[in-house]
C-alpha cells in the first residue's frame, strides 16, 4: 500500500520563483545599482559625445547630443599636432612615470610584503605599525614637505622628483603582506628549503607564481594612481617638457580661459585629449580585470 505524499513528507512553503541556490532579487538594490552606474558613466558618455564635435558644435549644441558633423578624427589630429606635438611628449612622460614609478612601487611592495609575511626579524612589529600609520596619511599632505626637501637637494623640476614619491605605496605594501600570508603556505617554503633551494630561488620558482593575482592587483592600483597623479607634478614640475598629461591638459585649459578676448578656444582639444588620456587605463582594466578581482577576493573565504 502506498503512503500519500502529503503524509510521507512534511509540507513545505513554496514561493513562486524561489530557488535555494539562487540569490533573491531586490528591486530596490537593482534601482540603486542602476543609478550608481548611470552616475558613473555619464561623464564618460559626455566625454565621448563631445569629442566628436567641432568647436562650433560644442558651443551651440546640447552636451549629450551629437553635433552636425562627426569631427572625432579631426580633433584627434589637432590634439596630436597641437604646439608641435606637445601632447605626445606629455603622453611619453606619463608613460615614463608609470613604467618606472608604478613598476618600481609594485616591485618594492611585492618584496616588502612577502618578506614581512614570511620572515620573522627584530623590529617587525614596528615596521607593521609604520606601514599602517603611513596608509592613514594622505599623499597630498606630504607633497609640500617633499618639495622643500627636493629643492634643497636640487632635483625639483626633474623626472626624479615625481618618480621617487611614486615608488612608495604603503597600501600596496600592506595588500601584498596580507595576500602573501594566505597565498603562499609555509609548508611549500619549508619543503623547498629541505630540497636545498635557496631563498631567492624559492621566491622566484615557488612563491612568485602564487603571488601573481596580488601583484596584478597592486600594479593596477599603482598604475592608476601614477597615471592620474596631478598635485605632485603640479608642485614639482615647472618645465613643460617634463609634465604629464594631467597637468599638461590643465595648462591648455588655463591658456584658453586666461584672457577675456583674443584667446583661441581649445575646448575640443582639451576634451579629445582627455578622452585619449583615459583610453590606456580602460584597456588595462579590461585586460587585467579578472586578476584584479581574484586578487581582492583572495583570503576572503576560510576553508
Amino acid at each position: 500500500m502506498s503512503t500519500p505524499t502529503n503524509l510521507a513528507t512534511p509540507r513545505r512553503r513554496r514561493t513562486k520563483g524561489y530557488s535555494p541556490t539562487r540569490p533573491r532579487k531586490s528591486i530596490v538594490l537593482t534601482v540603486i545599482v542602476a543609478l550608481i552606474a548611470i552616475y558613473a558613466l555619464m561623464p564618460l558618455v559626455w566625454l565621448v559625445i563631445n569629442s566628436t564635435k567641432t568647436q562650433a558644435d560644442y558651443i551651440t549644441t546640447f552636451g549629450f547630443a551629437f553635433g552636425d558633423s562627426f569631427a572625432l578624427f579631426d580633433n584627434i589630429k589637432q590634439t596630436l599636432e597641437y604646439r608641435d606635438g606637445i601632447f605626445v611628449r606629455w603622453f611619453l612622460n606619463t608613460l615614463l612615470y608609470v613604467v618606472v614609478g608604478a613598476g618600481g612601487a609594485t616591485l618594492l611592495a611585492v618584496l616588502g610584503g612577502y618578506g614581512l609575511a614570511k620572515y620573522r626579524f627584530p623590529g617587525r612589529k614596528a615596521v607593521v605599525a609604520i606601514v599602517l600609520g603611513a596608509i592613514a596619511v594622505p599623499s597630498t599632505a606630504l607633497t609640500v614637505p617633499l618639495f622643500l626637501m627636493f629643492s634643497r637637494v636640487g632635483i625639483v623640476n626633474t623626472p626624479i622628483s615625481v618618480i621617487i614619491p611614486c615608488l612608495i605605496t604603503p597600501f600596496g605594501f600592506y595588500l601584498m603582506w596580507v595576500f602573501a600570508e594566505e597565498a603562499v603556505p609555509m609548508e611549500l617554503i619549508e619543503a623547498a628549503r629541505v630540497d636545498g633551494s635557496s631563498e631567492l630561488n624559492t621566491f622566484f620558482k615557488v612563491s612568485l607564481p602564487l603571488l601573481a593575482p596580488g601583484i596584478v592587483t597592486v600594479a593596477l592600483f599603482t598604475i592608476v594612481a601614477t597615471w592620474n597623479n596631478y598635485f605632485l607634478p603640479l608642485i614639482m614640475l615647472t618645465s613643460e617638457k617634463w609634465k604629464p598629461l594631467t597637468t599638461g591638459l590643465n595648462d591648455i585649459k588655463l591658456q584658453t580661459y586666461s584672457a577675456a578676448g583674443g584667446v583661441e578656444p581649445l575646448q575640443n582639444v582639451i576634451i579629445t585629449g582627455s578622452l585619449l588620456t583615459i583610453i590606456p587605463l580602460c584597456i588595462a582594466f579590461l585586460f587585467l580585470q579578472r586578476y584584479w578581482q581574484s586578487g581582492l577576493a583572495a583570503g576572503s573565504v576560510k576553508e
